[in-house]
Parts: structure tokens; sequence; C-alpha cells
């Protein structure tokens, strides 16, 4: 069953240049489009300042670095981050239990408004490359055990593909936050992800949010496309309610 929340619409902004994202922007303010991912390309080109300026247009951000180090580096990291204006950010969850743990701590220490969420396994892999990286559990039980570890590390929020979801939910009755990229609206391809499903079938599934890129950021009208998606999980949600 799907929170009773209607989950967050996340735009990706994977772009080259700051230039490409900035005329994305002007076409999709913070009225109609208001939760934006900045991601490792834009960040390590970039820095903090491009961080600052999207926030000071409105924004809520996302900042997804998907941070994997020892856990003082972790940690000081995400002292670093805490003055920028965001309101999600990302570690590895396979950075183990003490990482996550000391990560966690910075936060509730020094920004107690912004959200961790611990990546589980990337959207972009399966079976076979978990395999080859020496993990013979199939996706689902690997994505559990790194719920399992961040839940405990105090770490709720959680990056997982929308294909976890039911899994997630039906494991852990704490409901940790799911953030799910790898959603792709009817129609779209799949590019580089792997375990993908529409906005309305994650939503049903119970995310808390979803991460879309290209299908919004390459359209037309970047705002017309975003509020297709909106209206495709308010009928998926409506539907459910009424069955």
């Amino acid at each position: 069953m799907p929170d009773s929340e209607k989950p967050l619409c996340i735009v990706a902004l994977d772009y080259a240049d700051s230039d490409s994202m900035f005329a994305f922007l002007d076409q999709a303010p913070p009225t109609s489009i208001p939760w934006v991912k900045i991601g490792l390309q834009m960040f390590c080109k970039y820095g903090s300042p491009i961080v600052k300026e999207v926030g000071e247009r409105g924004y809520q951000i996302f900042l997804d670095l998907k941070l994997h180090d020892i856990p003082n580096t972790v940690a000081g990291a995400v002292k670093s981050l805490t003055d920028l204006p965001i309101q999600m950010l990302t570690l590895h969850g396979s950075g183990g239990a003490e990482m996550l743990s000391r990560a966690a701590e910075i936060q509730r220490d020094y920004a107690p408004n912004l959200r961790l969420l611990a990546v589980s396994v990337l959207t972009s892999m399966d079976a076979d490359q978990l395999t080859s990286i020496g993990v013979d559990d199939p996706v689902a039980k690997q994505v559990n055990r790194l719920v399992g570890i961040a839940e405990d590390a105090g770490v709720s929020g959680i990056v997982c593909s929308p294909n976890e979801i039911e899994s997630i939910r039906a494991n852990f009755a704490s409901r940790p936050f799911l953030v799910t990229p790898g959603i792709r609206p009817k129609g779209s391809g799949a590019q580089d992800q792997k375990r993908i499903k529409t906005p309305g079938e994650a939503a049903l599934l119970g995310t808390n949010a979803m991460v879309i890129g290209r299908p919004i950021t390459q359209a037309s009208d970047p705002v017309q496309a975003y509020r297709d998606i909106e209206a495709d999980i308010d009928d998926s949600l409506n539907l459910s309610r009424t069955a």
C-alpha cells in the first residue's frame, strides 16, 4: 500500500555545464518544479557556489554525492556541506555501519533538518554485476541488508530502485524514507537504468520521493512534462483508493 502522502518528484539536473542547467531552470521556476537534484558531475565542476546559487533561486535541493570513504573523512565531508542550502544528501550504504553512524552524528549536531540518504544498490546494477564484485545474494536481499545497516546507524533515508520498494516496506516496520531513481514515464527509454518502473507504479508501491531526469529536462516543455508525471501519480493513487 502507498504512503498517505503523495511522493515528491525531484528533477535531476544532470547537465554537463551550468549554462545548460540554468537555461532549464529559467523554464522551470521553483513555483512549478520545487525539488531538484544536483549530482557529482556538476558539483565537481563548479563546487559549492553552484549549490548556493540554485538554493538562492528558491529550489529544494537533493545533493547527490554518494560519499564513500573512511568514517572520519565522510564525517568531515558532511560537516563541510552542512552550511549549504540542501535538504537531502547521499552516502553509500556499503561504506558500513561506522561510516554511516559518524555521518549521522554530524548531521544531528550540525544540520538537524538535513536528511541523509544511504544508497543501497545502484539502479544501473543488476544481479550479474553484483556477482562480479563478490555479492552473490539477490539484489533485494543485498538492498535489505544495507537498509538494516543504515537504520541501525541512524540513517533513515534510503536510495533504492523502485523494484525493491515492496520488499523494504514488507521487512521494515519503521518505514524508512525511500527515494527512488530508475523512474521512467510510459514511453520513455530505460537509458542506463536497469531496474525501472513508471511514476504511477512507484507511487503505488510506497516510495516517498522519485528522481526523474531526461524525460523532463529534455522535454520541449519541461513544466508540462512534469505536470504529466504528477498526473500519472495522482491517477494511480486515486484509482487505488477507490478500488
